[in-house]
């Protein structure tokens, strides 16, 4: 069963980590006096002055692990979570080592330990750690894809939570789950979905349990059949199988959803936005303004040739203002460069640019495809009516609209809009799909951290400049 092998294999894991750390003391050691790397001035401790301090600092490293989860399952741990834990946990470590030499450092045995030795030790321990893991990870998935280790589930109703966590399965065969059947009451027997079948009804649920073949099961009922999961709970726990719930309702909650606990009752969020907070959003804003005067300063001379061009190439103003929908729906006016012969504003509010558009000029066509008809922007930003990152603003006319025709679409305006985005950056500009744009605004809005808005920002420089929906 996999839960034995989880526990095996955890042991290995601990093993590993005690080596990995071991290693990397020892070899910071050798970089810092033997290396030739780092100047040696005076006295300094021999290895084996040393080795007290692996035989301490290897169980506490252990422990830390431990408390930063990084023995759970690698079917549940992301990358970006486990890279994150690991950088943390070793901090931490670091931190805790350096406070009790600084304690003691008025003892003669300490006067020669070196810094410089734990802070190569910190780096290298962090980079084999994730090699480690990243070895792991590539083993586990390579083993899984060939039909070890697998571990089988029965899912309990037929539902679109039930298909959705089908289809995932069946994109990743390296998570190595095996699905078993389903149990559902109002589905004929025998009906399937991409291979995976309905073996029966839940009354069958004590007798599958009782064979004792299951890894886990996955609660998937359809929304109408809520009445009866207090029963299927009770059954599983009671068989000692892993239970886990997987709602019929992704559509309406989050895929991460914000839990409140008011007295032991559970609330959950119907939308949790991480820029709600008070600091987070000054962070975001700090960043805003920092990157908006470097923009200003990086792009001016860019700004001032594509100045003079549109000046020289088409009568009328350099500056295009048009009127957004912002944060809280608030409308603000959003400067680009103008790229069109000059018009009346009702024969332009409601109409896309088309291909080979004739109010498009000759510079125009160049700035849209380019984006730099979007570098005015910079000013929105400085003054608070945009961000460097976040949903793209609308016009009016077409907020309204999209609004009575897509589900949680003002959603969006819940954060400052931006200037380039998460949609953006996966190909969802110009005539494309609003609905997909939608779900990749509202990705962004609820999993928003200041990395993400980097990595954005980084994938802009390679992704977002040129832009083949830009007529």
């Amino acid at each position: 069963m996999i839960k034995d092998n989880q526990t095996k294999f955890n042991k290995l894991h601990v093993v590993l980590d005690a080596a990995v750390t071991t290693i990397s003391f020892l070899l910071a050691w050798y970089l810092r006096f033997y290396s030739g790397l780092f100047r040696v001035d005076g006295g300094y401790l021999t290895l084996s002055a040393y080795v007290p301090t692996v035989l301490v600092l290897v169980p506490v490293y252990l422990l830390l692990y431990t408390i930063f989860r990084l023995y759970t399952p690698k079917r549940i741990q992301s990358r970006r979570s486990e890279f994150s834990n690991i950088c943390q946990a070793n901090i931490l470590g670091f931190l805790m080592l350096n406070s009790v030499l600084f304690m003691v450092a008025e003892n003669p045995y300490f006067r020669y330990y070196s810094r410089i030795m734990l802070v190569i030790f910190l780096i290298l321990n962090i980079f084999l750690q994730l090699l480690e893991r990243g070895l792991i990870r590539w083993f586990l998935h390579s083993m899984r894809s060939r039909g070890y280790n697998q571990k089988h589930i029965l899912l309990i109703g037929y539902s679109r939570a039930a298909e959705g966590f089908i289809d995932r399965i069946r994109q990743n065969p390296q998570w190595g789950y095996r699905v078993y059947g389903i149990l559902d009451d109002h589905v004929e027997k025998q009906r399937e979905y991409k291979g995976v079948k309905v073996v029966g009804t839940t009354n069958a649920l004590k007798q599958i349990l009782s064979m004792n073949l299951l890894d886990e099961i996955a609660i998937t009922l359809s929304l109408h059949e809520y009445g009866k999961l207090e029963q299927i709970v009770a059954a599983c726990e009671k068989s000692g199988v892993h239970t886990k719930f997987i709602p019929d309702y992704n559509n309406v909650i989050p895929t991460r959803p914000y839990m409140e606990d008011l007295e032991g009752l559970p609330v959950i969020n119907i939308r949790h936005v991480p820029l709600s907070s008070p600091f987070n959003a000054s962070i975001k804003r700090a960043v805003d303004i920092v990157g908006a005067l470097v923009g200003l300063l990086l792009f001016s001379p860019v700004m001032l040739l594509v100045a003079i061009l549109i000046k020289l190439t088409s009568p009328g103003p350099i500056i295009y203002s048009q009127e957004r929908i912002g944060l809280h729906n608030m409308p603000f006016k959003m400067y680009k460069f103008r790229s069109m012969e000059v018009q009346a504003p009702s024969s332009e509010k409601n109409k896309w640019t088309t291909p080979h558009d004739p109010r498009v000029t000759s510079v125009g066509r160049f700035i849209r495809k380019t984006s730099i008809d979007e570098l005015p922007q910079f000013y929105n930003i400085l003054i608070g009516n945009m961000s460097l990152v976040g949903p793209r603003p609308e016009r009016p006319f077409f907020v309204e609209r999209f609004k009575e025709e897509i589900p949680r679409y003002m959603v969006k305006h819940q954060v400052r809009p931006g200037l380039t985005g998460w949609a953006q950056v996966n190909g969802y500009r110009g005539d494309t799909s609003i609905t997909k744009r939608i779900e990749h605004d509202l990705y962004y809005i609820e999993n928003w951290t200041l990395a993400l808005d980097f990595k954005i920002m980084f994938l802009t420089v390679f992704k977002g400049f040129i832009n083949k929906n830009a007529y």
